[in-house]
């Protein structure tokens, strides 16, 4: 009987490995919230972050399709484009394939600043991308973004990016590490971020087993109130080891409305 039950959970365990690591990480979840702010007119946001991709594989082709169905008004990336060995020159595959009648933005996470590029502001204008660091821009007259440097590896400077902005303007915030929320309650009513994976891999009944560094008590999906909301992603990609479990991938959608 001992070794049925050996011989049971042994292959319960390898079917679960095998699921983590070939079937879940490419079954991107695709969440939608709609929140009212002040705005002209609705905008619809597609929340990327963690992509860490090496390329554009099958994982990065099934995210393309996605976009396309959903049609967002803006792309707004919240840092890891990169993954672990690959120079930036193996996320253009993907970094040039996005789009959006809004422009596509990102700021640096914690995987850019670990792999510095001297030509980083030259490498995202050639791509078409909008690079915001300590910095702010009007999406549209009535939606400005501001995007700070990672705050778990980095140097945000959240008053120096919100210096430009106008007076009642609607502003979001793009952070990679949502740990920084504590500092920014209150000062922008939506912040975007990303980095904690979602836990990435979440076994039943158990707690979260990792979080990296400045995840803070945020793990996923909405945080705040009224005043001021956080939505943390669970992100595209994968870090340090290629799996998921019980942890789908996200896409991101969400729309503000007047």
């Amino acid at each position: 009987m001992r070794r049925f039950f050996l011989i049971v959970f042994s292959t319960a365990a390898l079917c679960a490995l095998a699921w983590g690591i070939f079937v879940e990480p490419y079954r991107i979840e695709v969440t939608h919230t709609y929140i009212e702010g002040q705005v002209a007119r609705p905008l619809k946001i597609a929340h990327l972050t963690d992509l860490h991709t090496g390329g554009l594989g099958r994982r990065e082709k099934l995210l393309l399709e996605l976009l396309d169905e959903e049609k967002p008004d803006v792309i707004i990336i919240t840092g890891d484009t990169l993954t672990r060995g690959f120079h930036y020159d193996r996320t253009k595959p993907l970094l040039s394939r996005l789009h959006a009648p809004l422009g596509v933005w990102l700021v640096r996470g914690n995987w850019e600043n670990a792999e510095p590029f001297r030509g980083e502001r030259a490498f995202y204008s050639q791509l078409h991308i909008n690079f915001l660091l300590n910095e702010a821009a009007p999406i549209r007259p009535d939606v400005w973004l501001a995007g700070l440097d990672d705050p778990s590896t980095g140097t945000p400077n959240l008053d120096e990016a919100l210096r430009s902005v106008p007076q009642n303007t609607y502003t979001i915030l793009a952070i990679h590490a949502p740990g920084f929320f504590d500092e920014a309650a209150g000062r922008v009513p939506l912040v975007l971020a990303g980095h904690t994976h979602g836990g990435q891999v979440r076994l039943p009944w158990l707690p979260v087993l990792w979080l990296p560094h400045d995840s803070g008590p945020y793990l996923e999906g909405w945080y705040g109130d009224n005043g001021s909301k956080m939505y943390v992603s669970r992100g595209i990609g994968t870090s340090t080891l290629p799996i998921r479990f019980l942890c789908r991938p996200e896409l991101a959608i969400i729309t503000i409305g007047p």
